[in-house]
């Protein structure tokens, strides 16, 4: 058996977490032969929910669980950690400004920062989930000066996910025949979906995901509209947030960083821009095209971009660097 690791997940009691925690426990993220103490991080109102979440663990008799503790307390929810899973923040509600929700999570993802930068290990893998994820890790990196930049990315693996549904439930294939695709810039309705660079196997064949289609008029329309509003739409229908497709990219998001991307492939996530060769500005947290290796993320190089695609990853890089700009100036307070 491996040694056991310590995995933190934050905004335990909520519904993403209840719909991720299985997955966790039972070997689909980090191998089913790793061990596990799991770390379950939320508000002190939600400590009788957590409890029970806490019971159902236990109840599930999974092998890899070697304890489970729950906490309200930084100190103990971040010591000596492995993996970080930041789902909790504070949610938008109704009349609230994006600014008003920015200041909310700039106190909650420096703390937590700060909480790493004090307690877990150097070699940590954050992922943040809490909206809005990419300016919130970028203010959790910064509060973890000892950390490096590149242990810390964004999920935007949910929108990926959807993104090669679309095209596969279009040409009436599985998704996981869809490959190379690619969201760009911020996890929000700015972001882009872009599918110049994606292949799709048909009957045995890899073609372009604009041969597979055959409507470039959708894939450069509907398609990307239907991505970039594909959380509000299930906000709309559920009256909840996505939840089970959420963890879902969560698993796929922290397995790749373990595990590795297959040779050829890339994935979607947000990372450090600075140093990356599209021109994004740097200093921001920007979805890029991803391969992984040894726990080590790389920007995918050389690919082509033209005209309407640099246009797409322009406007969604404004988005953050505003987005940045105003986190960063309640940093001080």
């Amino acid at each position: 058996m491996a040694e056991c690791i310590r995995v933190l997940v934050t905004g335990a009691a909520g519904q993403i977490a209840y719909s991720l925690l299985y997955s966790i426990a039972k070997g689909d993220v980090f191998g089913k032969d790793q061990p596990l103490i799991l770390l379950l991080l939320d508000i002190t109102p939600m400590l009788p929910v957590l409890e029970g979440v806490v019971m159902e663990l236990q109840d599930c008799a999974l092998p890899l669980v070697r304890e489970v503790i729950p906490t309200d307390k930084e100190d103990v929810a971040f010591k000596d950690l492995d993996a970080a899973i930041l789902v909790g923040s504070m949610p938008r509600r109704e009349g609230m400004e994006r600014k008003d929700l920015l200041k909310a999570n700039v106190a909650i993802f420096k703390s937590q920062g700060e909480a790493l930068d004090k307690y877990a290990k150097k070699t940590v893998k954050v992922l943040v989930v809490g909206n809005p994820a990419n300016t919130n890790c970028l203010i959790a990196a910064k509060s973890a000066p000892s950390i490096p930049k590149e242990n810390f990315s964004c999920l935007t693996r949910l929108d990926h996910n959807r993104a090669c549904s679309q095209v596969a439930m279009r040409c009436g294939i599985s998704a996981n025949v869809v490959k190379n695709m690619i969201i760009w810039g911020n996890h929000s309705s700015t972001q882009y979906p872009d599918v110049h660079h994606c292949k799709v196997n048909v009957q045995g064949k890899d073609v372009t995901a604009f041969d597979a289609v055959k409507d470039d008029a959708w894939l450069k329309g509907d398609f990307i509209s239907t991505v970039q509003q594909r959380g509000a739409a299930v906000i709309k229908a559920r009256k909840l947030s996505s939840a089970m497709s959420a963890a879902k990219a969560i698993c796929d998001h922290m397995r790749d960083i373990w595990t590795g991307t297959s040779e050829g492939e890339f994935i979607s996530m947000g990372v450090y821009s600075t140093g990356n060769p599209y021109g994004v500005p740097e200093d921001l947290i920007y979805s890029f095209p991803v391969s992984i290796k040894d726990k080590t993320w790389k920007i995918v190089e050389d690919l082509a971009i033209n005209d309407f695609s640099r246009a797409k990853l322009d406007a969604t890089a404004a988005e953050l660097v505003e987005e940045r700009d105003t986190a960063v100036s309640f940093l001080g307070v």
